[in-house]
């Protein structure tokens, strides 16, 4: 092909595909997905993330991918959303993964393990120190891939309506906590409890449950903790990314 010839197709070509390319957004199809999170609506910071997150990929898309997020206990419970997003119920959800370490010890390092890595320390490791690639592929076990999506940081030990004096005080103590830092809890003679957190303010008002630790103050008092429960420094981890699992 002659040199003229050849740059007046190669112009042709390019000139069609920045014509075309608005047409075929215009054929996207929509697409339509629902959210589970593990949140109450009460919280702006989780489940605020989970609304923004949903509205900035239907901006970014001009409303052709809209997800529709869900909190906990409308569609599954807060404790439920990996097993909904596994078998199908919902495309999508965010969660923390200590929530499932029942399911597999490893779901630990999805979150956070009490004194080990920071919260700095950690999204180093999930991002360029393989840990991502390694939560996936225990993630395929369930047919879900993970994506970080935020971090609320060092969590501040919980909340206890009595006063702790000493070890012995924990002795029987009913302590809600996630994960496994329940197993530490018990290795010091208090009862774990895994509790979803929008149901922590009911069971600790009632006493069903002695204490609680979920984030920190912020979170703590958007869930009312500080009208049932004085506030303690027991050391309970830091807490790392919650996670949106997709299938």
């Amino acid at each position: 092909m002659k040199r003229r010839e050849f740059l007046k197709v190669g112009g042709i070509g390019l000139a069609a595909t920045a014509v075309a390319a608005p047409a075929m957004a215009e054929s996207m199809p929509e697409i339509r997905w629902r959210l589970a999170a593990s949140w109450p609506k009460s919280l702006d910071t989780l489940y605020g993330g989970c609304e923004y997150f949903c509205k900035r990929v239907a901006e970014v898309t001009d409303n052709k991918f809209q997800i529709q997020p869900f909190a906990a206990g409308e569609i599954v419970p807060g404790l439920q959303v990996l097993d909904a997003v596994s078998n199908g119920t919902v495309e999508m959800g965010n969660t923390a993964l200590y929530y499932y370490w029942g399911k597999n010890p490893a779901f630990t390092f999805g979150t956070s393990l009490p004194f080990g890595l920071n919260t700095r320390q950690h999204i180093s490791w999930l991002l360029t120190g393989d840990g991502q690639e390694l939560l996936n592929n225990l993630l395929k076990e369930y047919g879900c891939i993970g994506i970080p999506t935020g971090s609320t940081g060092a969590q501040m030990g919980g909340r206890i309506r009595k006063e702790i004096k000493s070890k012995e005080d924990l002795k029987g103590l009913k302590f809600r906590v996630g994960g496994f830092a329940g197993s530490i809890i018990a290795k010091v003679g208090g009862v774990p409890q895994q509790i979803a957190g929008g149901d922590i303010y009911p069971a600790l008002e009632k006493g069903t449950i002695d204490a609680a630790e979920w984030v920190g103050p912020y979170d703590d008092e958007k869930l009312g903790f500080v009208k049932v429960a004085s506030s303690t420094t027991i050391p309970a981890g830091g807490k790392a990314p919650a996670r949106a699992t997709m299938s």
